[in-house]
């Protein structure tokens, strides 16, 4: 006798205001998940201060971004382990583990004592939570993505999954934006007494109420449907790399010029217009700020483009535009303020073209058994290798070579390697059905 997992659903007669709730609850959980790290890299200088001894400042601040990447080192085993879980026992149930673990993260992080009170504690702690913060993200993005693509409607699919990247936008946004508020508001001694814990301790409450929406939704149809007829499987990973290494390294290979033009726009380009092109920090930042907010705007814009031209020309577009327009776009950047918010922009416009693409393929290149184990290993190992070394890669080749155009060709080069993929390996995917349960 099936369970109540497994039973077929009865289709609602309201499916709009389902699929509504749905978006609701998955871009909640999705911004809670991707809000801690504008904040953490507001907060670093802070962070620094707190949490190690204070005789070198730049070991310090080496030191917390150290512990920043280890949310990166951590994103791998999370995929992994949501993927297989989001195939065994359904989207919903690993969806909320997800936001469970990074909303609970996060605010320990708040509630953490610092080095003045416990010594070598604190920065330990600070990496566990860190550590549990980068688990979390592992699974949230690609589950996120299933989740929501399983409920879209035929045809609209880009348009309704163009909410996960729109709020990773918005969370980097209000994220930075918080910190900037406080920072900018507060004294020193409020900020470093109790202010730096507010954005942190945000993420308790969000946290608390994108679970309680995800569990008042039932699981995926095309979930219910594959586990009413028992064609789930005990081991999705383990098949996925079997019969998916085909998509799996696809996916890899046009996701790196998502992942090193995202982590560009959202964590390098404050340094780098600082640093080498001797901005202001706050023309660095603002320039920041307007191209997430050019990215945010374009997405659903190149959502409605992906479902009416396809997946593939719109991923050819995308890495065709970083060869072409990156280098100029830098060039651009070094010119006046001026130009910089419009180079910027042109990259944070592209970014949004391959991630709104990106997105949905991910989700319907894989038959329904495997889709949250193949795409998180895919697209997790593209952010892992490429986009959480990208901010250090363009920093160690300004250095090397003294020119502030090197970045550029690092971006140019991805690009070119995606394109090469996508136009030799990717097949269209958009009217695939979600229902199927085989590669086509």
């Amino acid at each position: 006798m099936l369970n109540d997992q497994e039973a077929p659903a009865t289709p609602p007669r309201d499916m709009g205001g389902v699929r509504r709730r749905v978006t609701v609850a998955t871009a909640i959980g999705n911004f809670v998940e991707w809000f801690d790290s504008g904040a953490y890299a507001v907060m670093s200088a802070t962070i620094a201060v707190l949490f190690f001894p204070n005789y070198d400042p730049a070991a310090a601040l080496l030191a917390t971004w150290a512990i920043f990447a280890a949310g990166f080192v951590a994103r791998p085993i999370g995929a992994l382990f949501f993927g297989h879980y989001g195939d065994r026992i359904g989207r919903n149930r690993a969806l909320a583990l997800s936001v469970l673990c990074m909303s609970g993260a996060t605010l320990g992080i708040g509630l953490l004592p610092t080095y003045a009170a416990i010594g070598l504690g604190a920065p330990l702690l600070l990496l566990l939570m860190r550590t549990v913060q980068g688990f979390s993200t592992g699974g949230e993005y690609t589950g996120a993505s299933s989740f929501i693509m399983e409920y879209a409607p035929e045809g609209r699919r880009a348009r309704y999954a163009s909410a996960v990247p729109i709020t990773v936008g918005v969370a980097a946004v209000v994220g930075s934006g918080v910190g900037v508020l406080l920072t900018g508001t507060l004294s020193e001694e409020a900020l470093m007494s109790w202010g730096w814990r507010i954005p942190f301790l945000i993420a308790g409450p969000l946290g608390a109420i994108g679970l309680y929406l995800r569990s008042r939704l039932d699981d995926t149809p095309v979930f219910r449907e594959m586990a009413a007829q028992e064609n789930t499987t005990k081991s999705p990973l383990r098949q996925a790399f079997r019969v998916s290494g085909r998509q799996m390294f696809t996916l890899f290979g046009y996701s790196i010029t998502n992942a090193v033009g995202y982590y560009f726009m959202s964590s390098y380009m404050i340094s780098y217009m600082s640093e080498s092109l001797d901005y202001t920090k706050t023309q660095a930042l603002m320039t920041s700020v307007v191209a997430m907010l050019a990215y945010t705007a374009a997405c659903p814009l190149m959502a409605v483009a992906s479902d009416r031209f396809g997946r593939r020309p719109m991923l050819m577009i995308a890495c065709g535009g970083f060869v072409l327009l990156t280098y100029p776009a830098f060039q651009l950047m070094s010119t006046g303020l001026a130009g910089a918010l419009v180079g910027t922009s042109v990259l944070a416009v592209l970014v949004a073209v391959i991630g709104t693409s990106n997105v949905p393929m991910m989700v319907e290149m894989f038959p329904a058994q495997l889709r949250a184990s193949g795409s998180a290993v895919g697209y997790t190992a593209a952010y892992v290798l490429f986009g959480g070394t990208a901010p250090f890669v363009a920093t160690w080749l300004v250095s090397s070579t003294g020119s502030a155009l090197t970045p550029a060709f690092y971006l140019v080069g991805v690009a070119a390697i995606s394109l090469l993929v996508v136009l030799t390996l990717v097949r269209e995917t958009k009217d695939l059905s979600l229902t199927r349960t085989t590669l086509r």
